[in-house]
């Protein structure tokens, strides 16, 4: 069967051959690459490795790449939001598995290992700030997935039933999707000392997350049928912005991902820890020896 040639309306290339958004070129993608979402948080990452080889920035998205403990990797960061990510794990899987001269999928399929390093608010009281959750089951209230064929196929359907009945899920809102991390990447970054939790993303950081400023709600009482939320002995643990569209598309294109986020606030408990720099550095050293 003759190989599809994706069109330049479709594959963006710069002119020094780099991808479109990243700005990375083919022969700078290391394997590991961890994600953040705050620019400058790639400079606290990179810090820790042994030496830097290259920089790249432009709009949001800030790369370092370098070595650490011998390792070739490298620490992206892709801004606030879903849609960020399905510009950052389109970008990233072309940078991979298609050829730029040919324009030409590669015979050969190279896997990369994705960790997203975030913050969040938990959404059960006894979780503690400063407490690292992984984002064992992804719930995404943005709907990314939904653009994408297959996305039954990565996707806990149970789950998803569940969770939309149970919530009287508002028909005008996105249907949510529902995807679990790499299980093996799962038990090497985690181990036993993460709370392994199911992780909604929103697709907003106010209204989309049950917050009030002056516009009313259209369901003030989201959070809490979100907090008693049960399925099978699962309760949602926590909010964040990037995690399902993250491990759903990396499902979808044969790579590992997961994220995991130190808890900075609790919604239930109206706490909140604006001094949260320390345990997020802790965090990424503990995922830069583990990754």
């Amino acid at each position: 069967m003759e190989q599809r040639v994706i069109p330049s309306s479709e594959l963006i290339i710069n002119p020094d051959n780099s991808v479109f958004h990243l700005h990375l070129r083919p022969e700078q993608l290391a394997d590991r690459i961890i994600l953040v979402g705050d620019p400058a948080r790639v400079n606290i990452v990179a810090r820790f490795f042994d030496k830097q080889t290259f920089e790249v920035s432009s709009r949001e998205f800030h790369t370092i790449g370098g070595t650490y403990k011998g390792k070739s990797i490298m620490c992206l960061s892709h801004g606030i939001g879903p849609d960020n990510i399905d510009i950052v794990i389109n970008e990233l899987d072309a940078l991979a598995n298609i050829n730029f001269a040919t324009r030409e999928i590669n015979p050969e399929h190279r896997q990369l290992t994705l960790v997203r390093i975030g913050t969040s608010g938990a959404l059960q009281p006894e979780l503690k700030l400063g407490t690292p959750v992984i984002a064992e089951k992804a719930i995404g209230f943005d709907g990314v997935l939904n653009y994408y064929a297959g996305r039954n196929t990565v996707s806990d359907l149970d789950f998803e039933k569940a969770f939309i009945e149970k919530t009287a899920w508002n028909r005008l809102w996105a249907t949510p999707y529902v995807v679990n991390a790499d299980a093996e990447l799962v038990e090497r970054i985690g181990r036993d000392d993460m709370v392994r939790g199911n992780t909604i993303s929103a697709v907003g950081f106010y209204g989309p997350q049950g917050r009030q400023l002056r516009l009313p709600l259209a369901s003030p009482t989201l959070n809490s049928t979100i907090e008693q939320f049960e399925h099978n002995g699962r309760r949602i643990t926590n909010y964040e912005m990037e995690s399902a569209p993250l491990q759903g598309l990396g499902r979808l294109m044969g790579h590992k991902a997961m994220t995991v986020c130190t808890i900075i606030a609790n919604r239930m408990n109206t706490e909140a820890n604006p001094n949260y720099k320390t345990a997020v550095t802790d965090l990424i050293a503990t995922v830069l020896d583990r990754i």
